[in-house]
This record gives C-alpha cells, sequence and structure tokens, in this order.
C-alpha cells in the first residue's frame, strides 16, 4: 500500500509498504477515505523536534471504511464507516468515565500515527471508533471535511473550551489562527460566548474567525498584543483564554489576558522548555488542558452537531490534495498558504 514517509526536515515521500494486519484482539484495520496535515505534524517538518530519518508519518487523523477487525471488537464491522479519533481510549477506566479519554489509563498506546496512508491499524478499537451513518458517498465533500475535523481538531478546540469552562454571556480570547484556534472560536460559540476575540494575522484568517464567531481581531503580539486585549475587555481581561499554539510566547500571552480566577484552556502542544507558576498563583488562574477527549465529544455532542448542519468545521481545510501530494499538503501549511490541508486517500 502507498503510506506517507517523514524522509528528512522538509520532505515527505510516499512509499510502499505492506499494508497493516490485525495483532491484537482489539485492533481495527481501516481503508483511509480522508486523512490531513495537522499543525503538530509540522514540528518535525519544520526541524523544531527529533524524529528519525525515513520515519512512520505522524498524522493522526483520518475517515475511513472498516477493512477487518479483531476478535475482541463488536461494536464495529467491515464495511463501517467510521470516525478514527487520534486518542484511544477504552471507555470505562476512571479517566474515560470522568470524559477525559484523551488520557485513557487502560494503556499507553494512546494516539494514532501513520494515518497519511491507505490503511491504518487502529488499536483498541471497541469503544473509541466513532461510527458515521451510511457510507462516505452519502456525503458531500464539504460534509466529509468537517467530519474529518471530529477526528481530532474540532474535538481539540472544544477541548479547550469545555476545560477552561466556557459558559453563557463569557468574554473568550482565542490564542492561535489554525485549524484548533478557528474549531476553539466555533466551541466557544456552541457554549454561548459573547465576546470571542481572535488573534490572526492573516486576512483570510480573520474572515473565517469572524465567520465562525469571532466579535474582535487582535493581530499584533507580545506586550501590544496583550495592551489591545485588555483594552477590549475594558481592562479587566478574559474568562476564559483558549490557548491552542503552544509556544512560549502564546503561553505568556494566555496568563496576562485573563481576568482574575481565569481559566486557562491550554491544547497547543507545549513547547515551552519552563513555565513560570508565579503570576497564576497571584491572579487564581487555572490552568488546566491536554490531549482531548475524542470520542466523548464526537458521541456527545458534535458528530449529531455536525450531521445537523449546526457547526461547519470543515471550512478549516482551506486547500485540497492527494496522498501522492503530500510533500505539497505539508508545504501549503507550512508557508501558511492553507489553514488546514485536506487529504483525498481513495473513494
Amino acid at each position: 500500500m502507498k503510506a506517507a514517509v517523514f524522509a528528512k526536515a522538509g520532505q515527505m515521500v510516499v512509499n510502499e509498504i505492506e499494508k497493516p494486519t490485525i495483532q491484537q484482539p482489539d485492533d481495527v484495520i481501516i481503508r483511509v477515505v480522508r486523512a490531513c496535515v495537522c499543525g503538530s505534524d509540522l514540528w518535525a517538518y519544520r526541524g523544531l523536534d527529533d524524529k528519525a530519518a525515513d520515519s512512520e508519518n505522524s498524522g493522526h487523523e483520518s475517515i475511513g471504511i472498516v477493512d477487518a477487525v479483531g476478535d475482541a471488537i463488536t461494536t464495529v464491522k467491515p464495511g463501517d464507516f467510521v470516525i478514527a479519533p487520534f486518542t484511544h481510549g477504552c471507555g470505562h477506566c476512571p479517566a474515560c468515565l470522568a470524559g477525559f479519554d484523551g488520557v485513557c489509563q487502560s494503556h499507553t498506546d494512546n494516539f494514532s500515527n501513520g494515518n497519511q496512508a491507505e490503511y491504518v491499524r487502529f488499536q483498541h478499537g471497541q469503544w473509541a471508533l466513532v461510527k458515521v451513518p451510511g457510507q462516505p458517498s452519502d456525503y458531500s465533500e464539504g460534509m466529509l471535511k468537517s467530519l474529518l475535523t471530529l477526528a481530532d481538531v474540532m474535538a481539540t478546540g472544544y477541548h479547550a473550551a469545555r476545560v477552561a469552562h466556557v459558559k453563557a454571556g463569557d468574554t473568550v480570547v482565542v490564542l492561535g489562527d489554525g485549524a484548533v484556534g478557528q474549531c476553539a472560536i466555533i466551541a466557544a460559540k456552541m457554549m454561548g460566548a459573547k465576546q470571542i476575540i481572535s488573534t490572526s494575522r492573516h486576512a483570510d484568517r480573520q474572515a473565517l474567525a469572524k465567520e465562525f464567531g469571532a466579535t474582535a481581531n487582535v493581530a499584533d503580539r507580545g506586550d501590544d498584543a496583550v495592551k489591545q486585549i485588555m483594552a477590549l475587555t475594558n481592562g479587566a481581561g478574559a474568562d476564559a483564554v483558549l490557548e491552542c499554539v503552544g509556544t512560549e510566547l502564546s503561553t505568556e500571552t494566555a496568563m496576562q489576558v485573563g481576568r482574575p480566577g481565569a481559566v486557562i484552556g491550554r491544547v497547543g502542544l507545549p513547547h515551552t522548555t519552563k513555565m513560570d507558576v508565579t503570576a497564576p498563583f497571584y491572579n487564581n488562574f487555572s490552568l488546566a488542558g491536554g490531549p482531548a477527549s475524542v470520542t466523548t465529544y464526537d458521541k456527545q455532542r458534535l458528530l449529531k452537531a455536525v450531521l445537523d448542519g449546526q457547526i461547519n468545521p470543515g471550512k478549516v481545510f482551506t486547500k485540497s490534495f492527494t496522498l501522492d501530494q503530500i510533500d505539497d499538503a505539508y508545504q501549503a501549511m507550512a508557508k501558511r498558504e492553507a489553514i488546514k490541508s485536506f487529504v483525498v486517500v481513495s473513494d
């Protein structure tokens, strides 16, 4: 089968490799229909993370058709159309029962890799996979894009808002204008936020943020951004801050724009060497967040919201590619020519 391979920083290639097989009773083999590139994939692509040359791609988002199942799988069967969350919760450990299946306690191999390929082995698939009614051919390409966001970015943006306890009437600041940040805006609006401040420096991303529910935008960074955000909140600061980047600057900004007692929902993959927790202490900030509870959110709210047309997060995909064009898909995001790259793998 064809699979994307990380050749080296700045280069993805497509190789022929062996199709995955069932190795454990709770494995599911999925024929990938659509996949994509995540902002977190770019850390290694840009050379900012150590990653071995000629290694498995870090792609972790896909939708597809069940091809084969292990003996322990009773919830899906070959032919089912499924969303493959990037997390693999069990559904019955204390973490999963509390709604934190992103950090399932039943196993340590909780995250997907290798989804930029024609087939993928999904581990611990009994509870984690999310069935979609019908078949891919029943849906428009736009709907397939929205369904694909439920493998990660829409659920991750929702997680930021959930752990930050966003509620009706709140003022929310969203740090990050990538797909997760855009989806965090959708989530904040779903939860009733009255004022949502986006932080984009790019006209196309500002426009999409406004369409999703942002009421104002701050394009500056650092101290100037803090001053503008505080002015927009009448000097009080935000009730909730959704940190969707993970850099040192975004983390520092998050801890300067909340009101006393604010909650900071962190879902940006952390790339900070250290964090000063003195400021959060003296402002009574709560820091929350981590890997998203994808399956929980999809099953409880997000899948229905997409199918009913209540939300349309698939608009974060602004360029489409084939699997053979995977390096172009990465380049488009690395150069900020695309908010998120959509990869058509099969029919």
